[in-house]
């Protein structure tokens, strides 16, 4: 442990849109912002080739690039970003303790998480391949349906989510592959009829993904296997999108934090603040719902003002 403690007016845990907007928040109401980035600096946006739907971009951007620019746009304010991650916190008194990298230890007056959510994969290497090329994998419809448009594309997933986002992708694909390793669907009865009654979705029950395949840099079809059959089948797709969940980033803060059964921190309605005064929340650590970067960008602007109200009504 370290021995010195620094005392922090706004500490921000975890960086991508929400963490960054919190901080240019944060840093214009003189707030003195500290911002650790995390194990992925940037969030997931930085594994987004491209982004068209943030306003401001009329021409895209690419996630890394928009995540640089954001952290350029907090530190122009004096936001203090660092590298590191919090590995252990203590919210059981007045003082928010909090320890970076097992060996720092920081006392906040406010504390803002934006740790986010990480998206469940299958874990072939195929998939993590064409996940890191850019070339086709994707666990987000929303984000990246628009540029299959008029194509082909696979969907592995069961649940509401899942069925949500086949949906979605129907209105802009020529045709959706949906496979589902049981023989039904977890998802509600009226999301998996919607999917069913679908003309252009395809499902496969009891089937499994083998392997995602293509040129070595973007996805032209999808190997799979028929478990009752044990057939293997080779289905075109430019396309592969995962939606088999998302895992919240928030294990460290479980004793002090109250969580959903999904581990996302459960905010009071229409506010950014938990269960311990002084403690907010960002992105999508806490939302299960949207997961855009808007949304999360939008959620960084409330934590940082609700903190920055916290601390007028302190004085």
């Amino acid at each position: 442990m370290s021995d010195t403690i620094e005392r922090i007016k706004c500490l921000i845990i975890g960086s991508g849109p929400a963490g960054y907007t919190a901080a240019i928040y944060a840093a214009r109401a003189n707030m003195f912002p500290v911002l650790y980035q995390g194990m992925q600096p940037g969030g997931q946006l930085t594994t987004t080739n491209e982004v068209e739907n943030f306003p401001g971009y009329p021409k895209g951007i690419t996630g890394p690039e928009m995540m640089v620019e954001l952290q350029e746009q907090a530190k122009r304010f004096g936001s203090d970003i660092r590298d590191g991650w919090v590995t252990k916190v203590d919210f059981s008194g007045p003082v928010h303790k909090v320890w970076v990298n097992d060996v720092i230890e920081l006392h906040a007056d406010t504390v803002i998480i934006s740790t986010g959510a990480s998206a469940k994969y299958l874990g072939l290497p195929s998939e993590q391949h064409y996940l890191n090329t850019g070339g086709g994998v994707s666990a987000c419809a929303v984000c990246d349906g628009f540029f299959y448009r008029n194509q082909e594309v696979v969907i592995v997933g069961a649940g509401d989510s899942a069925c949500e986002e086949a949906h979605y992708l129907s209105k802009l694909c020529k045709k959706v592959t949906m496979l589902v390793r049981s023989e039904n669907f977890r998802a509600s009865k009226i999301m998996a009829e919607r999917v069913m009654k679908t003309e252009n979705i395809e499902i496969m029950f009891n089937t499994e993904t083998l392997e995602v395949c293509g040129d070595g840099q973007v996805v032209n079809q999808v190997k799979v296997i028929d478990k009752n059959a044990k057939e293997e089948k080779i289905i075109p797709a430019t396309g592969f999108f995962v939606a088999i969940g998302h895992k919240p980033n928030t294990d460290i803060f479980k004793d002090y934090i109250t969580l959903d059964e999904t581990g996302y921190i459960i905010n009071n309605p229409g506010t950014s603040k938990t269960n311990v005064e002084g403690v907010f929340v960002a992105g999508d650590a806490a939302d299960h719902v949207y997961r855009q970067a808007i949304t999360a960008a939008g959620t960084g602007c409330m934590a940082a003002l609700d903190a920055e109200r916290y601390l007028a009504s302190k004085e």
